[in-house]
């Protein structure tokens, strides 16, 4: 957390600001989940990121009086660019008050940028059992972004590109074999007042046209074929959709990622940050220690790897986004050559990209901002605005998938994993009936204990979990984690049935009740109608 707010989301903020000075407008949308705002607000946080960057340039002078003394000048010259370089982003954190949230905040009130929320712990929707628990994420995570940002997002990252259209009859992933009927994602994400999100590829490419948009009227479509008709742009990435499950006007629509132009950043075989002149992310100066080499090469090993040398960077970085903003033009242009129509284009990244794993990722979002702002051929745009220029005509019932291997749901539900689903199953069942049969209502002491419930469920429910178990990337920590907020909801339930019993808390379960709130203090204001649905 710390790393990715002193090498991510600072710079942005700065690039975001000097491309202001500039006059030119990022036009960046950016994804705050709600886990993350409540995380960076939180004063732990604070106090914890200002000891981090202190240690960080003790570190760095400490690296330094080591490679002076090993007659080594040029790593001691990156070493007390490290200490400068953690300085200044000390001396931003303090002048924005160590409220990073905020910022972000008021550059999306002045319109430099647009921000997304999301449900409330990234849980994985097409999943989840209960409708209940769709409308509990989705409420837990606007109110969450409304109450620490101060303005309603429109906009939500769909967390993991997890989509699934109304079903009938639809059969829950485990434990139970009654098929229900269950409404798609798009009507809890419409409920939320949320107006746009975003997909991958495949779920507009292969999506089943159901009718046309255009001047707030919808109008069905007989002509099976019409997915074929490209000059209309159906199945086009570069065209968003309005995203329904039946045949009727849309209230929310769908963004694609655009594969060939995210692949320029993304690719681990063509992208710009495997270039041998950029920091290498893996090599570091003893345990947990500060980066003093560069890429070299793809196939270098870590132990072969040159020094890094700064200078070199700056001309790499704006080849690169030259490189970008072309592709992004060519792609434009072959779209309005095909169709007679503008496209848009969406080239989503995981925000840590820029400056956590890739140090010079800022330098180059702000070399590719400032081309953009002053092309004529491309409009700088956030999802928002480009949704009000460009209003989409096309409506779709749009495929059950992810951005994940595969296009499903195999990342998150699988032989290694399933049983993080039946304890959730479980989980949600429990939070059902308590609130049906406890006196909560009645009882204060019952309903704090209920709210805390809520939370614990909220947080066990994070698509996190899954993820490093099936990619093998930290599967103890997700296993201990995800164990730990079951153990957690557990205590919570039985402490619960025993105060609405009209008994008295133990001093154990008191205890225990200390510890809960010491350890998952997010989400302060817990409102049980999230789950009354």
């Amino acid at each position: 957390m710390y790393e990715a707010a002193a090498e991510t989301y600072l710079p942005i903020l700065d690039m975001v600001g000097e491309a202001a000075l500039l006059k030119a407008r990022s036009g960046l949308t950016i994804g705050l989940t709600p886990i993350l705002l409540e995380q960076l607000t939180h004063e732990r946080f604070k106090v914890g990121f200002v000891a981090y960057l202190q240690e960080r340039m003790d570190r760095a002078e400490q690296d330094r009086k080591e490679f002076e003394k090993a007659k080594q000048p040029h790593f001691a010259y990156l070493a007390t660019r490290w200490k400068e370089w953690f300085g200044q982003k000390l001396e931003h954190f303090e002048r924005i008050k160590r409220d990073i949230a905020a910022e972000f905040a008021a550059r999306f009130r002045e319109g430099h940028i647009q921000i997304l929320t999301s449900n409330a712990t990234h849980a994985y929707m097409p999943l989840l059992l209960n409708d209940e628990m769709m409308t509990a994420q989705m409420s837990a995570g606007v109110e969450t972004s409304k109450r620490i940002l101060g303005v309603q997002p429109r906009g939500m990252w769909l967390p993991e590109c997890a989509y699934r259209p109304h079903w009938n009859p639809w059969m829950p992933a485990v434990l139970y074999d009654n098929p229900r009927d269950r409404p798609g994602v798009e009507e809890f994400i419409e409920a939320a007042g949320v107006t746009h999100f975003f997909v991958d590829t495949h779920l507009i490419g292969n999506g089943q046209p159901q009718g046309l948009w255009r001047d707030g009227k919808f109008t069905g479509l007989d002509t099976p074929g019409m997915h074929g008709d490209r000059g209309q742009g159906w199945g086009s990435v570069l065209d968003p959709v309005g995203v329904v499950s039946w045949p009727r006007s849309p209230k929310t629509f769908a963004f694609a990622r655009n594969p060939r132009v995210s692949e320029q950043v993304w690719s681990g075989r063509i992208g710009y940050p495997g270039a041998g002149q950029y920091m290498e992310f893996h090599r570091k100066h003893g345990e947990r220690g500060l980066r003093y080499h560069k890429v070299t090469g793809t196939t270098t090993a870590l132990s072969a790897k040159d020094p890094y040398y700064p200078d070199d960077v700056k001309a790499k970085c704006f080849e690169h986004a030259q490189h970008f903003v072309n592709v992004v033009k060519e792609v434009l242009g072959n779209h309005k050559r095909d169709t007679g129509r503008e496209g848009t284009v969406v080239a989503p990244f995981d925000a840590e990209l820029f400056g956590h794993w890739w140090f010079e990722g800022p330098q180059f979002l702000r070399d590719v901002v400032l081309t953009l702002a002053n092309d004529p051929q491309v409009k700088l745009r956030t999802a928002e605005e480009a949704l009000y220029h460009s209003q989409p005509d096309k409506v779709v019932r749009m495929p059950e998938g992810s951005w994940g291997e595969n296009g499903n749901h195999s990342v998150w539900i699988n032989d290694k994993s399933k049983w993080i689903w039946e304890m959730e199953y479980r989980a949600e069942g429990t939070m059902l009936r308590q609130l049906h049969s406890l006196p909560w209502q009645t009882n204060a002491e019952v309903k704090g204990l209920l709210e805390r419930l809520g939370r614990q469920l909220l947080l066990l429910q994070s698509s996190d979990w899954p993820f490093v178990i099936h990619s093998q990337g930290a599967v103890d920590y997700g296993t201990q984690r995800f164990a730990g907020h079951c153990t957690s909801f557990d205590r919570l339930a039985r402490m619960a049935e025993h105060v609405a019993g009209g008994k008295a808390m133990t001093e154990l379960q008191r205890v225990e009740l200390a510890d809960i709130d010491a350890h998952d203090s997010v989400f302060k204001e817990v409102d049980l109608k999230w789950w009354m649905r």
